[in-house]
């Protein structure tokens, strides 16, 4: 589906054209297009291919999907995957595909599997001429700033709810259901790291060493992209680190409540191996056996059974078995 089509001069919007237009304001020295693609068809990709002049392969790594977050070279044209991570209605997390082509005087974005507009892209560049004078190299810059911005949010979601599951801890019988929500939780932060690690790799090039002629007068815009991604990167290894300790802690509370309730049943089967004791002495009806004989023997046996036992449930309720 074609979102829309517009024409830029000097940084100023010239008008929203037709797709049979593009080729007439692509060949302008100063001028660039801006056209967006949202789940677009095979059809609309070979006549923006067609448009553009764009590459074979980067053409069909867009139209296949599921690629690897990356930037790549084809001549004096950018490709670019990025990876939209969103929470749908059942707060899960939902992966969608942004893929950016960029030429001198062009760009196309198509956004695949993704519920996030970017229309507010375009309407934060339309309010900064001096900045979209840049070119296509700025819009790039404003649509990656865009989708990484994206995963802050998520992150402090998962950080609170990481704090949650903490205080969480050292309740009694919380350990199986936390250890649960801590994998959960893991899951989720790994969905995170795999958009985000290779895509801060690959945004490097497009400011530190040979930068591509068309991000060169941006480069400094990418440094700050590259560096969100960084600190995105480290908290997210953070995280992941923290996860893991709560998984050992929660492994540990789990052997100290078995060992409390193996200590519990130890205590009781004492107390009552004592009276079994005691039982198997006088039961076992031996002819001469004088205390068998008195008239008091039978309470006074169960008053000695009962003393004892006492004793011992007295003696491991201080030593913390009961």
């Amino acid at each position: 589906m074609l979102i829309n089509c517009v024409a830029y001069q000097e940084g100023k919007k010239l008008a929203d054209i037709d797709v049979a237009d593009i080729s007439n304001f692509v060949e302008r020295p100063d001028c660039f297009v801006w056209v967006a693609l949202r789940d677009a068809s095979d059809s609309e990709l070979a006549t923006m291919q067609q448009e553009f002049g764009l590459h074979d392969l980067a053409v069909e790594d867009s139209r296949h999907g599921h690629q690897r977050p990356k930037v790549e070279e084809y001549g004096d044209t950018l490709f670019v995957v990025m990876h939209s991570v969103e929470i749908n209605a059942i707060d899960e997390l939902h992966v969608g595909e942004v893929n950016v082509f960029v030429g001198r005087n062009f760009v196309l974005s198509v956004r695949n599997r993704s519920q996030h507009s970017l229309l507010g892209v375009r309407e934060r560049a339309e309010r900064e001429p001096h900045l979209l004078r840049h070119g296509a190299g700025f819009v790039l810059y404003a649509l990656m700033d865009s989708v990484v911005d994206r995963y802050f949010p998520i992150i402090d979601a998962m950080e609170t709810e990481l704090e949650g599951i903490e205080e969480q801890i050292f309740e009694r019988g919380a350990a199986r259901p936390n250890i649960e929500h801590l994998y959960s939780l893991k899951r989720r932060i790994m969905i995170v790291k795999h958009a985000v690690t290779p895509l801060m790799e690959s945004a490097a090039k497009l400011w530190s060493g040979r930068v591509p002629a068309v991000c060169e007068g941006s480069r400094e815009y990418f440094r700050d992209v590259y560096d969100h991604l960084l600190r995105i990167n480290a908290t997210l290894d953070t995280l992941r680190d923290t996860i893991g300790t709560a998984i050992q802690v929660n492994l540990a509370m789990v052997t100290i409540e078995e060992s409390e309730t193996t200590k519990r049943l130890a205590a009781w089967a004492g107390i009552f191996a004592v009276a079994t004791a005691f039982a198997g002495i006088w039961g076992m009806n031996f002819e001469h056996m004088p205390e068998l004989k008195m008239r008091y023997a039978y309470p006074a046996a169960l008053g000695l059974i009962a003393t004892a036992c006492g004793l011992m449930y007295w003696r491991l309720r201080r030593m913390g078995w009961l």
